[in-house]
């Protein structure tokens, strides 16, 4: 669940990219999912104007259109819940939900330039960054744009090799269906949903429903454009039959916002092709090298290249779902010999790093298979941000505590917290009760009679409280940092005769976008691995 400063900072976002439209986002990000009319009355916004607001956020990938079955004759306010399937006939209304972690991944456009241009050069971080600028694009204006920026130098047959490299790579996929139909539940599910609803779940349900709904196939979700000439007449005929917005027969809606609701999904249910950035395999090559780089840092270069070598072979999966990788041993050895510093390393050198990275090993048939936990890691990452954090706030000896009830992972004394920590008991009181009324610790008091003492105080790490806290105040941070900048940028502008005004501003930019990007890298430790 996203806290209130992560929900300001990704309004934030949105208001510096696309200014006005801003006021739609807000009200799907604050309100949750809602159809047409209930955006144009909580927005106050003329209906023409929320169209072309939900077009852009929906172009930019920002938001999701879905259906849902209807009953009854008007749509309830959300909240509180949809009422779905409670008898009578049913019509389908269409709702809009932002998409949260799309937009927040907006500020890391630079980062998935350099991934790609890594990975597969700079042709196609160019051909990319017309995606991550413009949203959603077909292969006739990808190319337009090509042609446009090399002055019509650009030939075709070198832009669609590009194109298709992007998107056997994943960096690219097919855009999701424009407004998928969620299909009724029975009225047993429908009264867990309600009940679900209640205690504030509802919203997150049916966005995830939603977006599986929409997405395409991995077949056509990456296949390239010559598999796609492939297709005939009639399944063109047929997808486009299939993508069309029905309207049942009984649908008393007002004429005005059932024709803006189709002018939407006409725009979005194009026949020709639409294609945008591929988020989920950006994110899962920075959890990639988020994993390497902690395992360098604690293992040496070895350990991160037969690492990188064992992720490898999982690069199809998703980046929160990845929680481990497994490979076997020739498989290693053959990856980790065809990286730079790899080639010398040994099958006994490669075996001891194994070991060190804590590798379960599974006897199959095909043969041993050799298996280490990435959220191990990651949740090592997450340990070291938040006990720099507690050194930076609360001191040495307050960091000291902290990390000791990381390690242990339960409920600790606070004689055995002083004895292993070496402090006075008073000082150790006075530190935990600080880090408790921060709401970094729980306390517990247990009653006794031994020894003399009726209570005893006992003391843990949260991690799920804890984490959540952290990651409000990264966003808190974020959204401080990328004011500041905003701010420096707009004395810039007005600094263009003083000379050495605008290079100290130009520096201080510079700078606080490096801050703003480190944070993001500790934000996506907590959100989005």
């Amino acid at each position: 669940m996203v806290g209130q400063q992560g929900i300001r900072y990704t309004i934030s976002l949105i208001a510096a990219h696309f200014g006005d439209v801003v006021a739609v986002c807000e009200c799907l990000i604050r309100r949750g999912s809602l159809c047409f009319m209930d955006v144009v009355r909580f927005t106050e916004l003329h209906q023409g104007q929320v169209k072309d607001c939900l077009l852009v956020l929906i172009q930019h990938n920002c938001v999701q259109a879905f259906s849902i079955p209807k009953t009854g004759l008007s749509i309830p306010q959300h909240p509180p819940p949809l009422r779905i399937g409670m008898g009578g006939a049913t019509m389908p209304v269409t709702l809009y939900m932002a998409i949260f972690d799309n937009i927040i991944h907006r500020m890391r456009f630079s980062k998935f330039l350099q991934i790609v241009k890594e990975h597969l050069g700079n042709q196609c971080a160019e051909l990319l960054e017309g995606f991550l600028q413009h949203g959603r694009l077909t292969f006739e204006l990808l190319y337009d744009r090509a042609s446009g920026l090399s002055g019509g130098k650009a030939k075709r047959d070198d832009v669609l090799a590009t194109f298709n490299k992007l998107v056997h790579a994943h960096y690219l996929e097919r855009c999701p269906k424009g407004d998928p139909f969620l299909e009724p539940k029975d009225n047993d599910d429908v009264s867990s949903v309600r009940k679900r609803t209640r205690s504030g779940e509802e919203t997150s349900t049916i966005e995830q429903e939603a977006i599986i709904a929409a997405a395409p196939l991995d077949a056509d979700r990456f296949s390239g454009i010559l598999d796609l000439m492939m297709d005939t007449e009639a399944d063109i005929k047929h997808i486009k039959n299939d993508s069309s917005l029905e309207v049942s027969a009984g649908n008393k809606r007002k004429h005005e916002v059932l024709e803006a609701e189709e002018e939407i999904q006409n725009t979005i249910n194009t026949i020709d092709v639409l294609w945008r950035a591929n988020y989920e395999k950006f994110v899962q090559c920075l959890k990639k090298k988020t994993c390497v780089a902690n395992v360098r840092s604690r293992f040496g270069l070895d350990a991160a290249i037969v690492l990188e070598a064992m992720i490898g072979s999982s690069d199809r999966q998703n980046a929160r779902t990845m929680n481990s990788v497994s490979s076997s041993m020739s498989s290693i050895i053959e990856s980790v010999r065809g990286k730079p510093g790899g080639i010398s390393m040994t099958l006994e050198h490669v075996r001891t790093i194994l070991e060190q990275l804590g590798c379960q090993v599974c006897t199959e048939e095909t043969g041993a298979l050799y298996t280490v936990g990435l959220k191990d890691i990651i949740e090592n990452c997450q340990n070291d941000e938040v006990e720099s954090l507690v050194f930076k706030k609360y001191g040495k000896e307050s960091y000291r505590i902290f990390r000791l009830l990381i390690k242990m992972g339960r409920l600790v004394p606070m004689d055995q917290i002083s004895d292993k920590t070496f402090l006075e008991k008073k000082e150790a009181q006075k530190i935990l009760c600080k880090l408790w009324k921060d709401d970094y610790l729980d306390m517990e008091k247990v009653n006794l009679n031994v020894g003399g003492r009726s209570e005893v105080f006992l003391w843990k790490v949260n991690r799920k409280v804890l984490w959540e806290l952290v990651l409000n105040d990264m966003f808190h941070t974020a959204l401080n940092i990328s004011q500041k900048i905003a701010q420096v940028a707009e004395e810039f502008l007005l600094s263009n005769t003083d000379v050495q005004k605008a290079e100290r501003l130009r520096r201080a930019r510079i700078i606080l976008e490096s801050s703003l990007l480190k944070m993001d890298d500790a934000i996506m430790l907590f959100h989005d691995f």
